[in-house]
């Protein structure tokens, strides 16, 4: 990040004239002219001299003019400043509070509460929402069912960490009957429940080569079912980030250039590396902001991110937050980013 005026260093009218360009511009999305700031509350000076103060705020590498313009724009430094120094959140309204808190409701499973918070962020922001899937030191099983299916197909179950629920199909060497799927369930149940995944791959693999001369035929399948099953990585079905809204940012024209949009959705549909930005912020406390060049990937210069970490028992183990431009509306953003996370970090909390 390049090196940012101090605000101790910039007077208290030029702070107040750059306080309004910067809001003025996040509202309307045009450059802001000397001649619309000179009429605005507060400023009670000519146009000439607002020009003045715009042109050593653009020294300063807080403002930009676009060619085609006479206005000037924030560049990301000036983001930076006014979203440090001089941002005033405004709280979300008891209207919208409520709605949130009744999509996430701890009878929900996890992914389903995990797609109602992205939801929520974009439809609120008009932007993009994401959220990471949950990355705990231990994932716990604790049920399987198994519902057979045509063609030796098996549909598998699966529930970790109490309310985490995993669908898998399982292509088998025959087919089976419910009753003998049901027997295989049972014995997996009582056996492993409770146990880390981790964990149960390795004990079953050695159940399977050290008593296979010793086991009857029946639990023979049982243990080779449950290879089956706990050999998948238990994330091999689920995506690392859960997105929505992307296409909401077709609606900013800053963002509108065609190779860059390319690009931007791109990132979003591979996530690998959208999750590895998102990821670093794990060990941060409370809502982060990243403008353009900060986030550290390159197809985000022109955005900004917006991320809060959520918890389950104590643990951080994702992070969720709003993608836009770097013109979005910081007060609004913030604070829905901040509380959702919350409320999502309450609603887990209430199903483990």
């Amino acid at each position: 990040m390049d090196n940012i005026t101090p605000i101790r260093e910039i007077g208290e009218r030029e702070q107040h004239i750059f306080r309004l360009l910067v809001q003025q511009y996040i509202d309307e999305g045009n450059p802001v002219g000397s001649r619309t700031l000179s009429k605005m509350p507060g400023v009670n000076v000519s146009a000439a001299s607002v020009r003045n103060v715009m042109g050593d705020l653009e020294e300063m590498g807080l403002l930009a003019a676009p060619h085609t313009s006479a206005g000037r724009v924030p560049t990301s430094n000036g983001y930076r400043l006014f979203v440090d120094t001089m941002l005033q959140v405004q709280p979300l309204v008891e209207k919208d509070l409520g709605d949130l808190k009744a999509r996430l409701t701890p009878d929900q499973n996890e992914k389903s509460m995990l797609e109602h918070a992205t939801n929520y962020l974009s439809r609120f922001t008009n932007m993009a929402g994401v959220v990471t899937l949950p990355k705990r030191s231990a994932t716990i099983f604790r049920q399987i069912e198994f519902l057979p299916l045509s063609e030796k197909r098996v549909l598998v179950i699966l529930v970790v960490n109490e309310k985490n629920v995993q669908n898998r199909i399982l292509t088998l060497d025959r087919d089976y009957e419910s009753q003998e799927l049901q027997e295989i369930a049972n014995y997996l149940n009582n056996k492993y429940a409770g146990r880390k995944l981790e964990e149960l791959r390795d004990v079953i693999r050695t159940e399977l080569q050290n008593t296979r001369e010793t086991m009857n035929e029946k639990m023979e399948q049982m243990i080779t079912m449950a290879g089956k099953v706990f050999d998948n990585d238990d994330n091999a079905d689920e995506e690392d980030v859960i997105v929505a809204g992307q296409t909401n940012l077709m609606n900013f024209s800053e963002l509108s250039d065609v190779q860059g949009l390319r690009e931007l959705f791109e990132a979003f549909n591979q996530k690998r590396d959208m999750y590895h930005v998102l990821e670093r912020c794990i060990s941060a406390e409370g809502v982060q902001i990243f403008i353009g060049q900060e986030a550290g990937y390159n197809v985000l210069d022109m955005c900004s991110l917006v991320t809060s970490p959520y918890e389950v028992d104590g643990e951080m183990v994702g992070i969720l937050g709003v993608v836009g431009p770097t013109r979005m509306a910081y007060d609004r953003v913030v604070p829905v980013v901040d509380v959702t996370s919350k409320l999502l970090s309450a609603a887990l909390k209430s199903t483990s």
